[in-house]
């Protein structure tokens, strides 16, 4: 029988921990933005996935569409994100990011990135090395999600 320690459950538990510490610790430095956690991560959604419908964003977002709707007005309303025709169906409006909004989330990210860098910096070598085998695993299985 397997120790309790290494049990896929005890596993999933404690990665569900550090990953909820890691995001809400990284997040902080979202302030530098003045921009709402609701609406950098919708822009993520569009940066990242490209434009998409507005009922789209809201399912990417786990959100109801009119709570989207405010979310992207106000994503609009602070030049990050614009509303275009759809080049497949005239009567469908698609979402999309601005060059502004583009490089507002990429800053935000690099804040990200180097506050956790500042962290793992502090680890050993061999400590960083098992992080990253660590981050490949956790790559793979995001890839291969069903």
């Amino acid at each position: 029988m397997a120790k309790p320690s290494r049990t896929a459950e005890h596993v999933a538990d404690r990665l569900h921990s550090a990953a909820i510490h890691l995001l809400r610790r990284v997040r902080k430095q979202d302030t530098a933005t003045r921009e709402g956690p609701a609406r950098l991560s919708a822009l993520s959604v569009l940066v990242f996935g490209g434009p998409m419908t507005l009922g789209g964003l809201a399912a990417a977002e786990q959100v109801k569409p009119p709570t989207m709707t405010r979310i992207v007005t106000g994503l609009e309303r602070s030049a990050l994100a614009e509303r275009v025709p759809d080049p497949a169906d005239a009567r469908r409006v698609r979402i999309r990011a601005t060059p502004k909004g583009v490089r507002l989330l990429q800053g935000a990210r690099k804040l990200r990135v180097r506050y956790l860098a500042a962290q793992v910096k502090r680890l050993t070598a061999e400590e960083k090395a098992s992080l990253g085998q660590a981050v490949e695993m956790l790559d793979r299985l995001l890839r291969e999600w069903k």
